[in-house]
């Protein structure tokens, strides 16, 4: 079987693994990316620049390549509908204009009777003040926004009156539940009723970033059981094909609430590099390009740190145990809360 060339939008560190993925079950890569240092033209076949508006680099991009994925979720959906009449787009283009925005992937979310925490639409102060039932929350806008970006927690009614929001963006209001752990969950779809999904992953954030990730996740057999089920009941509704995250909250109750959905590989997938037989990476390269599901097994215990700006520079001087591994994304600038790559220890 010749097997497809396949075309990555998106130059960080999820375009990278994703195409060292690539590489090991011998799929050539093309990177398209809008940052001309993008980590990912490390690990590529080949490497082209341009702005995601660009018809002139896009048309490139899109005669080098079979059919195209993509490493983050906030790409113009002009670009991957254009590129989509021509080359195939995988996830469909059509999910991502959902899950683009958090109003409607919260909308979307709860009509599968899967539950969320309460939400609001929000235009100004004042809708704020007369949803105050939703306060403590955190008021985010409805697109773009990662790791903490374009979000505001509101600890108190009294301080809506001290909030400089722009309010040009459209806002959704989440209404904060007593937290007890955050975990996700990993599903890839290849096609009808046909994955592989990985176990939940329990999640520690700190300001709003990933921190770390360990399997397995501490949680009751119940909890576990739903995670998986609504995940798959996501992807099967999505008709999505190749991998996606499904991120939860757990409440001081053992309540189960969908957070947001990731329609990509994710970073506390990270730890399955090391920890399964099939990362999620490749398994995402195996659906995308229809080559064949082979059985994913578990075969360690792990825990991710995420080595955010200058926490990496020791790293790169460390000497390693055999049951540690470290990966550093070759970013050319250090920034503060920036990921510049992570380590993965597994349990022999």
């Amino acid at each position: 079987m010749v097997k497809p060339i396949l075309g990555i939008i998106g130059g960080g560190q999820l375009g990278s693994m994703l195409a060292s993925a690539a590489k090991k079950i011998n799929v050539k890569t093309v990177i398209f990316c809008d940052d001309d240092k993008a980590p990912a033209q490390n690990f590529s076949d080949e490497f082209i620049y341009g702005k995601y508006d660009d018809i002139i680099k896009i048309n490139e991009f899109i005669d080098k390549v079979d059919l195209v994925t993509f490493e983050f979720e906030n790409i113009p959906y002009n670009t991957l509908d254009t590129i989509n009449k021509t080359k195939k787009v995988l996830p469909s283009p059509k999910i991502n204009k959902i899950i683009q925005n958090r109003l409607f992937e919260k909308n979307f979310i709860n009509e599968l009777n899967i539950k969320t925490t309460k939400y609001i639409s929000i235009k100004n102060n004042e809708d704020l003040k007369s949803n105050s039932h939703l306060i403590p929350g955190i008021l985010k806008t409805c697109t773009l926004g990662y790791d903490g970006k374009g979000q505001y927690k509101i600890n108190s009614a009294e301080e809506i009156n001290n909030l400089k929001v722009n309010y040009k963006s459209e806002y959704i209001l989440e209404k904060m539940v007593k937290l007890k752990k955050e975990i996700s969950v990993i599903i890839t779809r290849f096609n009808k009723n046909k994955y592989e999904i990985y176990e939940p992953i329990e999640n520690i954030h700190e300001e709003q970033i990933l921190k770390s990730s360990k399997t397995p996740a501490i949680i009751t057999s119940q909890i576990s059981i739903k995670s998986k089920e609504w995940a798959k009941l996501i992807a099967e509704k999505l008709d999505y094909i190749g991998t996606l995250c499904v991120e939860y909250f757990i409440d001081e109750n053992d309540n189960l609430y969908v957070n947001e959905i990731a329609p990509r590989v994710h970073n506390s997938g990270h730890l399955t590099i090391n920890s399964y037989s099939i990362s999620q990476f490749e398994n995402h390269i195996r659906a995308v390009c229809s080559l064949e599901k082979i059985e994913t097994k578990k075969l360690h215990n792990a825990k991710m740190l995420n080595l955010l700006g200058e926490d990496i520079l020791p790293y790169r001087k460390k000497k390693f145990k055999d049951n540690e591994f470290f990966f550093d994304y070759l970013k050319k600038e250090i920034k503060a809360k920036r990921k510049m790559g992570h380590i993965t220890t597994i349990e022999k």
